[in-house]
């Protein structure tokens, strides 16, 4: 945005502001509004601080403060020699809650290209509730996956999902870590694991949804690239095959800026 336009903008909101406290802290508020409305696109600079205190007649001190505040919030970065930047936020996705789709068929359904980086993965025994929402013992066998997703390279999601391990093949663990051919494939990332329960058999086809709203702690704040305690949603998934076999629990947690959950509802016909 050209400066001579945001200079007024700054001042109506400034002006504005009935909440007192720290100018620094009114100037962040104001900014963090313009980006998040759009008035101030994605990739514009902000003006360097001494311009912009001179501008509004305040302590460079001030802007500095500010601009701070946007930094650690994960609105603008700082480019070395260059300046400050507003960075680039995901485009609002609608997700119909109807479709029971993996990640990577809806990014390219969307004109978007999904990746994955795989954070973590294994087999194991399963913890008290991995077993009660699979329905499988604990001396049974999953396999655990902690995938980073992204479309177009930005990260989406976090998804920790756990399986039966026997539904990937019949190998048990070994000193030597034994894997099936299946569930490498998955740990690796090589290899989408619906469509390796698929090759199995074992295609889900429905699934019960919870979703939950949370704040971020700071570890999966940062593989999100959004600041501590952003908005999130945290959806948790049991999905079933054709003849109600449990074959997936999942637990994701999804970008608040990025993600509209859509459900369809209907009155109930009285008959």
């Amino acid at each position: 945005m050209d400066n001579t336009r945001l200079l007024p903008l700054l001042q109506r909101g400034l002006a504005a502001q009935t909440t007192g406290g720290p100018l620094y802290k009114q100037v962040s508020v104001v900014l963090t509004n313009l980006i998040e409305d759009g008035s101030l696109a994605a990739g514009s600079s902000l003006p360097p601080e001494r311009e912009l205190a001179q501008a509004l007649g305040l302590a460079r001190v001030t802007i500095r403060s500010a601009y701070q505040a946007l930094l650690e919030n994960r609105l603008v970065e700082r480019r070395h020699g260059s300046g400050t930047y507003i960075c680039e936020r995901p485009k609002k996705i609608s997700q119909p809650l109807w479709q029971l789709t993996s990640f990577s068929q809806d990014m390219i359904a969307r004109g978007k290209v999904p990746g994955v980086r795989i954070l973590s993965g294994g087999i194991g025994q399963p913890s008290p509730e991995e077993a009660f929402q699979l329905g499988i013992s604990m001396q049974d066998l999953v396999v655990r996956v902690e995938r980073l997703r992204l479309a177009d390279d930005m990260p989406m999601a976090i998804e920790r999902a756990v399986v039966p391990q026997r539904l990937l093949g019949t190998a048990t663990l070994s000193a030597a870590g034994q894997e099936t051919e299946l569930a490498q494939a998955v740990l690796s990332g090589a290899l989408s694991l619906y469509t390796a329960l698929e090759q199995h058999g074992y295609k889900p086809v429905r699934a019960l949804q919870r979703l939950t709203a949370v704040v971020l702690d700071p570890v999966n704040a940062r593989l999100l690239g959004v600041a501590d305690k952003a908005a999130a949603l945290q959806m948790e998934r049991v999905s079933r095959t054709q003849t109600d076999r449990i074959v997936e629990y999942t637990r994701s947690l999804y970008r608040g800026d990025a993600y509209d959950f859509i459900a369809e509802l209907k009155t109930g016909e009285v008959r």
